[in-house]
């Protein structure tokens, strides 16, 4: 008799990681590829490779982002993760970047999701005024 699939060794879908790291400290670089690592495992995806952007002055094709896009061809890749979307650049660069992933066949999934520009407020939201004539809403994960 075989053993069940959970006792065995299945790889997830393969993805690509992506870091824009510019001025950034080793401790740091090292714990942003863990929170890939991370999320990869939680989520069940085998994360076969990290791609870091170092040079803010290269522009939209740099080396790393070139190199991204050629694996993504390969056969039986799902797609790319980042910690957020400001791994892919400035924003507008961040969003012509997600169109070539997503041009490529390949998802753009994110560690943390992005905000949205307006929250409704609910009954779980405090209100708390800061200074005279302003007030600051929080959610309830602030």
């Amino acid at each position: 008799m075989e053993p069940l699939t959970e006792h065995r060794a299945v790889s997830g879908p393969v993805v690509y990681g992506f870091l824009r790291l510019i001025r950034v400290s080793r401790a740091r670089q090292d714990a942003l590829v863990a929170s890939l690592a991370e999320y990869c495992r939680s989520h069940e995806l085998q994360l076969s490779g990290v791609f870091t952007d170092r040079d803010a002055g290269v522009g939209f094709m740099s080396a790393a982002f070139t190199g991204l896009l050629d694996v993504l061809v390969l056969p039986d890749v799902y797609g790319v993760v980042a910690p957020a979307m400001s791994h892919l650049g400035p924003k507008a660069m961040a969003a012509e970047r997600g169109r070539w992933i997503e041009a490529a066949g390949s998802r753009l999934l994110l560690v943390r999701k992005p905000r949205t520009a307006h929250h409704s407020v609910s009954r779980s939201v405090s209100v708390r005024p800061r200074h005279p004539g302003t007030t600051r809403i929080l959610d309830p994960e602030s």
